[in-house]
């Protein structure tokens, strides 16, 4: 007998369909204003630090189709028991990761890379874990390229400088996500 789903067809037509979506400007179509903005600094500092304005889309736009695919896996209860355990296991690390990046930034001197480093890591593990089996080869290393890309620790280091150029932007960031933090949202 054929293993034939219409639901399966379709979850995953709207995978692809809106992971080629995935632009700047339609990423302004499915996340709220203040994730936006979130993503708008995350961008401006990749470009400034990287020098390479495709490097900065890159990193985005696959920081985007992830979202979009993990949004569009939960929507279809697709995740096993164990896997939404892994899933809360992940939303606590990031909601620990932006309280800490967000608290390097707010207390002077405190700030830490390898703390940083390790939980984006652990962020990026645990997000692997969850998706591996619903996502392709070339979405989990969209995900490695993203964790990987804001974990580098000379992009840290530049971020984190009160004195360098990527400190105002820091600054909105961590304001978005305090607001994410306060909206329940991470």
């Amino acid at each position: 007998m054929e293993a034939f789903s219409s639901k399966d067809m379709a979850m995953k037509a709207q995978k692809k369909i809106l992971s080629h979506m995935a632009s700047k400007s339609v990423a302004h179509m499915f996340i709220d204003d203040n994730s936006s903005e979130v993503l708008d600094e995350l961008y401006r500092v990749s470009k400034e630090h990287t020098g390479n304005r495709n490097e900065a889309q890159k990193v985005v736009k696959n920081m985007i189709k992830i979202a979009v695919k993990v949004g569009v896996l939960f929507r279809h209860e697709k995740f096993s028991a164990d896997e939404l355990s892994v899933a809360q296991d992940f939303r606590k690390k990031l909601h620990q990761g932006a309280m800490t990046a967000i608290s390097f930034q707010e207390v002077e001197f405190t700030f830490d890379k390898s703390v940083m480093m390790e939980l984006l890591a652990e962020c990026r593990d645990l997000l692997l874990k969850l998706v591996e089996k619903h996502l392709t080869p070339k979405s989990l290393d969209r995900i490695r390229h993203v964790f990987n890309h804001y974990s580098d620790p000379e992009l840290l280091t530049h971020l984190y400088d009160p004195q360098g150029t990527l400190w105002p932007k820091l600054g909105k960031i961590c304001s978005g996500l305090n607001r994410m933090i306060e909206e329940g949202k991470l």
